[in-house]
């Protein structure tokens, strides 16, 4: 009986001695992985967003809250679990089909945008959306980001489509094209002034076709415009940069940004729109909410807080 109990004793040591160790070499890791388009439903219009890619950066009271103490731009990143010194700045047109035309909103930064950036083209074509396909092209403002992809090579990216934009907007940097240096100034001039023939120049409440409307909210620049969808009464507002970060700019809407070319029109037009968006319970987009960069703002103290939508743009 006692040489039972050794044996048994031994048996089981050396099953534990082989559990603890693995009998086979950890599999390699792939990577992070991002979904490149995501499509939903608004009344008889679809809606596809497209990431155009991403970039990371540091030192985060830098760009949102500037005109804030930065510990208290830290502390309010920190209480929303985000890092307090790192963001991510993700990129996200929209391709708009109404059923009669196609629609691109924005053409992010295009083939020289970077090895994580400029995937506009590419992704289009995966989400099953030809660049031949696309008969307007809506530009909601000409930062770098946004009129990256208009041409590639030599030519238009999207060769079968008219242009529209802001009045206010082509003005400002028709009469302004060196404000940003020169090269910036041979990127409006190839990517947006020459293509001034076939670009339809828009006002404040104006539509683009029936039921996408421009919403002027300048401030991020001289004539940002937003646009209103509306189909079968189901309604989403594409912001594109009236409100660059989910947390920060929703919950401190008076916070100043970086990139706000006039920091307290753009602080104006966010405080304005994102009332609305709340107060009319509607869905928005915005060009920098991480993919698919869709969801809700509710009233949350002095600001805002962002809701993800979820599934409510499938039914």
């Amino acid at each position: 009986m006692h040489d039972l109990k050794i044996s048994r004793r031994a048996a089981l040591t050396g099953l534990a001695a082989t559990a603890a160790t693995p009998a086979f070499a950890k599999a390699p890791q792939l990577g992070v992985q991002r979904p490149g388009f995501y499509r939903y439903r608004l009344g008889g219009f679809e809606v596809t967003a497209i990431l155009d890619g991403f970039v990371q950066f540091g030192d985060l009271p830098k760009t949102f809250g500037v005109d804030q103490v930065p510990d208290d731009v830290a502390a309010l990143a920190t209480a929303n679990f985000l890092p307090s010194d790192k963001s991510e700045n993700q990129y996200t047109p929209i391709v708009l089909n109404t059923g009669s035309e196609v629609i691109l909103f924005d053409t992010g930064n295009g083939e020289g945008g970077g090895p994580q950036r400029g995937k506009l083209r590419q992704r289009m074509i995966e989400s099953g959306i030809n660049p031949e396909d696309v008969d307007i092209v809506v530009i909601t403002h000409f930062h770098g980001d946004h009129i990256g992809g208009l041409v590639e090579g030599d030519a238009p990216a999207f060769p079968n489509a008219r242009y529209v934009t802001s009045r206010t907007e082509f003005d400002w940097w028709k009469a302004n094209s060196d404000a940003r240096g020169e090269d910036y100034q041979k990127t409006l001039e190839r990517n947006v002034f020459a293509l001034a023939d076939q670009t339809t120049f828009l006002e404040d409440g104006q539509d683009v076709v029936s039921g996408v409307t421009l919403v002027a909210s300048h401030g991020h620049s001289p004539g940002h415009s937003a646009f209103h969808l509306e189909s079968e009464g189901r309604r989403l507002l594409h912001g594109a940069d009236f409100c660059n970060h989910h947390v920060l700019s929703l919950q401190r809407p008076d916070w100043h940004v970086r990139f706000d070319m006039d920091k307290e029109a753009g602080a104006a037009s966010r405080m304005r729109l994102l009332d609305m968006i709340a107060t009319e319970q509607i869905p928005f987009s915005g060009y920098h909410i991480p993919f698919p960069a869709v969801g809700y703002a509710e009233k949350h103290g002095d600001g805002y807080r962002f809701t993800p939508a979820s599934y409510q743009l499938n039914l």
